[in-house]
């Protein structure tokens, strides 16, 4: 049986140091099935670097991250690649915008599904039934993403001909077509106008509530983080200096010094 209480990400006592510099320092959290929480702080925070330490793309110096995303016991994943990372179901955005530019938007999510792909490369070459059946059922899987992600209606055009907003969407659609259980945003609505932002929060609710995908997020947008935030971390030089929900966290001495200013 399940604890439904055990967090599906938890991180203890991380630890990153680069020559000297020790940008985050004994960091410890969690995060629970079904919640959306942030991840804040000033920029040089260390928050980039948690995200990199729970994705594969750093080896931490020091701790431990673990996830339980259902059955059996929580299972170490610092220290593995990237890839093996996103296939146990873990995805991200990042905050400069990573698409494949000339590629078309479905192309791009495609790209993201290819890890449910059957198909080895000799039947790829001969193409038998199984294979066509297994290429259309990936194109009409990508297509029901970009639906609904808002972006049906650019199913065809190349990504870097999109509208900024539309990019940031896309990014999240590629990162959902690898069936996630848990989706790390970094920035989500960086560079975005007051009506994208609106836009994006309504979808990162959707992700949550539709999709059954535990979301944890880095931004700067305050309005956003406490809007769609159970629970927020906040960091300051690479140190975690408060947790808790947005009602409290606004309200905090420390934080209000650190980052969100009188």
């Amino acid at each position: 049986m399940t604890n439904t209480n055990a967090p599906i990400l938890e991180i203890k006592n991380l630890s990153m140091v680069f020559g000297g510099l020790r940008a985050i320092d004994d960091v410890s959290l969690h995060i629970k099935k079904g919640e959306i929480c942030a991840l804040i702080g000033p920029n040089g925070a260390g928050k980039t670097t948690i995200f990199n330490c729970i994705t594969g793309v750093y080896k931490p110096t020091e701790g431990s991250v673990a996830i339980q995303p259902g059955d059996g016991p929580a299972e170490h994943i610092h220290g593995l690649k990237p890839n093996i990372i996103n296939r146990k179901g873990l995805a991200r955005t990042f905050q400069n915008i990573r698409l494949f530019s000339n590629m078309t938007v479905l192309e791009n999510v495609m790209i993201g599904r290819h890890n449910s792909l059957q198909a080895g490369i000799f039947k790829a070459i001969i193409r038998d039934r199984a294979t066509r059946e297994e290429e259309q059922r990936l194109i009409d899987e990508s297509h029901e993403i970009l639906k609904k992600m808002g972006l049906a209606m650019f199913i065809n055009e190349t990504a870097r001909n999109l509208p900024y907003g539309a990019q940031r969407r896309l990014e999240i659609a590629r990162a959902l077509a690898t069936d996630p259980f848990l989706l790390l945003l970094d920035e989500p609505v960086a560079g975005m106008n007051p009506h994208e932002t609106k836009e994006l929060e309504e979808t990162i609710n959707l992700i949550r509530d539709r999709e059954n995908v535990t979301i944890l997020l880095i931004e700067h947008d305050m309005s956003l983080v406490m809007n769609v935030s159970e629970r927020i971390y906040v960091l300051d030089y690479g140190r975690l200096i408060a947790e808790g929900p947005p009602v409290e966290i606004k309200s905090n001495p420390e934080v209000i010094k650190a980052y969100l200013g009188e």
